[in-house]
This record gives structure tokens, sequence and C-alpha cells, in this order.
């Protein structure tokens, strides 16, 4: 039941933001919506931030698929590209809110995740320092991230196909040899 009623507030929330911005959205009115009391909220959500923060990574499971991603990430990069794009006033409201903060910490997060994967499916990267792989990990995880937010904040208007081809393109010539050079540093 709990699964249930948290699903039901992020549907809510999702319509909501899909309207307006996360400012302009009460927890009444998500309660209202879902046809639960505020303390039924407050019971599964500290506040609207936090709602929104577990509403983002719930969604951003279903990106974390282990075996497509050690063997071809760039297509699960284009998947977030195209969640985002799907929910488009959803992710702008969010961009524009006080909560653009949950938004970015939900992609960090996420992309991430994407990069790690992949570097551990490389062959090889056993032989890379934890170390190093956190750092080219974090260094990718905050250019791709930029590059998602830079096309969100201008409206999305470059189609996602030729963004992830570009970055495809320029991530396949750089990433083995980043990798494979920080072996000898």
């Amino acid at each position: 039941m709990s699964q249930l009623t948290q699903r039901a507030m992020a549907a809510s929330l999702k319509k909501m933001l899909a309207k307006k911005t996360l400012d302009k959205i009460t927890v009444k009115e998500i309660a209202d919506d879902c046809g639960v009391k505020r303390q039924t909220f407050y019971y599964h959500f500290k506040d609207i931030y936090d709602l929104l923060e577990w509403t983002f990574l719930q969604e951003g499971e279903q990106f974390i698929d282990k075996e497509r991603i050690c063997e071809n990430w760039q297509d699960v990069y284009l998947e977030v590209f195209r969640y985002i794009e799907n929910n488009k006033n959803f992710t702008i409201n969010a961009y524009n809110s006080v909560g653009r903060e949950h938004l970015e910490r939900y992609l960090y997060r996420i992309v991430y995740d994407l990069i790690a994967l992949f570097i551990r499916g490389m062959e090889g990267s056993e032989k890379i320092a934890k170390e190093d792989r956190d750092f080219i990990c974090d260094f990718y995880k905050y250019a791709l991230v930029g590059i998602i937010l830079e096309w969100i904040g201008g409206g999305m208007k470059e189609d996602p196909q030729r963004i992830s081809s570009k970055l495809n393109r320029l991530l396949k010539r750089h990433m083995e040899a980043d990798l494979f050079d920080s072996e000898t540093d």
C-alpha cells in the first residue's frame, strides 16, 4: 500500500508540474488529488522537494540495466534524453523552479552510474585505480549533465539523437584513451 500511495503522489506531482512550476504546487493540492490527507503525504515525504527527488529516482531506475550499459551506454544516455523530452513540461517546470537542484542531483546520479557501469564493463578496467575511475566518472558526469541542462535551458530544440551521436563520436575516441592513459600516470 505504501509504494502505491507514493506512486500516486508522484503521478499527481508530475501532472501538476506539467502545468505549473513547483513553487506554485502545495502539499494540500497533491493530497487532495490523490484522495489522501496531508498527514499521509508527510508520512511518506518530508516536503514536495523530497517527493520530487523520489519521483526522479524511481523513474530513473528504468535506465540502469547493467547488461545494456556495458554494451552500449550511448543508447541508455539517449533514453535519458528521450525521457526528459517525453516529460518536457514536467522537466522544464522543475528546471525553472526552486526544485532545480533535485533535477540536477538526479541527473548527476544517473549519469555517474551509467558511466561507472560502462567503465567496469570495459576490458582492462580492473587495472585502473579506483581513484582514477572515480575522477573519470566525475569528469564525464559533469560534462554530460552540463549538456543535458544546457539543452533543457535552451528549450530542448536540438534533436537528442543528434546530440547523442556527437557525444558518441567524441567520447569513443577519448574514453578509452583516458582510461588506459591513467594506468601510466
